[in-house]
């Protein structure tokens, strides 16, 4: 059985690629390893805004080994890139040879993704990819997947979604034109407990907190100089 490590975001999609592969078995793999891109200067998840001592406690709750990856503020591609490198040369060297992700419908990501492991003869693995999102919520929901949402795109959703267990009801209340599974950069969530899980993980919720971040310059609706948040502090 070939050794893979998983790219541990803190939410639903990669933890339910993890169940995907272990429930079916069908691609041969095995997870060994989790792997988190970290922003150094905060100690959190990008986007997710997940503390290192939670992403441990999910870790622990797995029961796999983390793998933190340090990325500085203001990192351009090229950096980005050697440092993900030098991680990938580690896997390498334990004979570790698939890359598993949680990406459903962004091609452009995979397309990167997938360069980005072909140098290293490294395969990469989406157990999601190209699913019904509609589908695949209820399907995550009804597997006993427990999902919190912690990070909010106001272009989306009002702060009212900040904090709520992703369940019918919350689908349901989605208003119209947002994916269900956010793949658009809706929501992020953060997953505590499900089939995956050997225990629950233990938390707080903290307080919820608001930022903005610059748009993109090639941003194609000039009018929109911020992105807003929301987030979802867990302690």
């Amino acid at each position: 059985m070939r050794q893979a490590f998983l790219n541990w975001s803190s939410g639903k999609d990669a933890a339910y690629a993890l169940y995907q592969l272990h429930s079916h078995g069908t691609y041969g793999i095995e997870v060994v390893r989790l792997m988190t891109t970290v922003n150094k200067q905060f100690g959190r998840v990008s986007m997710h805004g997940i503390r290192e001592e939670i992403l441990q406690r999910q870790a622990d709750c797995l029961g796999l080994p983390l793998d933190i990856v340090y990325l500085h503020e203001k990192l351009n591609l090229q950096e980005y890139e050697a440092i993900i490198k030098t991680q990938l040369e580690k896997y390498e060297r334990l004979g570790i040879r698939d890359s598993v992700y949680g990406d459903i419908l962004l091609e452009d990501l995979k397309t990167f993704r997938e360069a980005q492991l072909a140098r290293l003869n490294i395969r990469g693995v989406f157990p999601l990819w190209n699913r019904n999102t509609t589908e695949l919520i209820h399907e995550m929901v009804e597997s006993g997947l427990k999902t919190i949402v912690v990070c909010v795109n106001e272009q989306y959703l009002d702060k009212s979604f900040v904090g709520r267990t992703i369940d019918k009801q919350f689908i349901a209340d989605l208003p119209k034109g947002v994916d269900p599974c956010g793949e658009n950069g809706e929501f992020h969530t953060f997953v505590y407990d499900g089939p995956m899980f050997k225990q629950p993980v233990s938390f707080e919720l903290g307080e919820i907190v608001y930022k903005t971040y610059d748009a993109p310059k090639q941003c194609n609706q000039k009018e929109i100089l911020h992105y807003g948040f929301w987030f979802l502090d867990i302690l």
